[in-house]
């Protein structure tokens, strides 16, 4: 059975990304540009606890003054996502999205590879302006929200 690390370096040299890998711990650094801007995304095959899981990283950290409005914009969001969530490191500001599957007792394919990298990066593009209005102050957590989910 091919470990999950290999299976992730297979699928995104296939699928065509640009990435760098490294060693310690092993992961991928993926850049992904979206409709509403660039980040970085991080791949992660946690072969001994047989897990996948998949990072977009928002390319602004939530300045301290801002982090409340930040988190509130975040839980709002969270609450109707069904794949993955979003987080708040409230030590340095920095908020990703995650995604991933446990494959213990089977294996990590490319389909399941897909939905979750292309789950994550389409959710990060979406929420990504709302992100950035509440960073800087423009508009209120729950009118970003409301903005994108209409």
């Amino acid at each position: 059975m091919q470990n999950i690390q290999d299976a992730l370096v297979s699928f995104f040299e296939e699928d065509s990304w640009a990435f760098n890998l490294l060693e310690e711990p092993p992961l991928l650094q993926l850049p992904f540009r979206g409709e509403n801007g660039s980040w970085t995304c991080v791949a992660q095959g946690r072969d001994d606890q047989e897990q996948f899981v998949f990072y977009s990283l928002c390319p602004v950290d939530a300045p301290e003054q801002r982090k409340a409005a930040v988190a509130e914009f975040l839980t709002r969001a969270n609450y109707g996502l069904i794949l993955g969530n979003f987080e708040l490191d409230y030590e340095d500001g920095e908020i990703r999205y995650k995604t991933s599957i446990d494959v213990v007792n089977d294996r990590l394919s490319p389909e399941l590879i897909r939905n979750l990298v292309y789950t994550n990066v389409l959710v990060m593009d979406r929420y990504l302006p709302g992100i950035m209005k509440v960073i800087y102050g423009e508009v209120a957590p729950l009118d970003a929200v409301r903005e994108i989910e209409g």
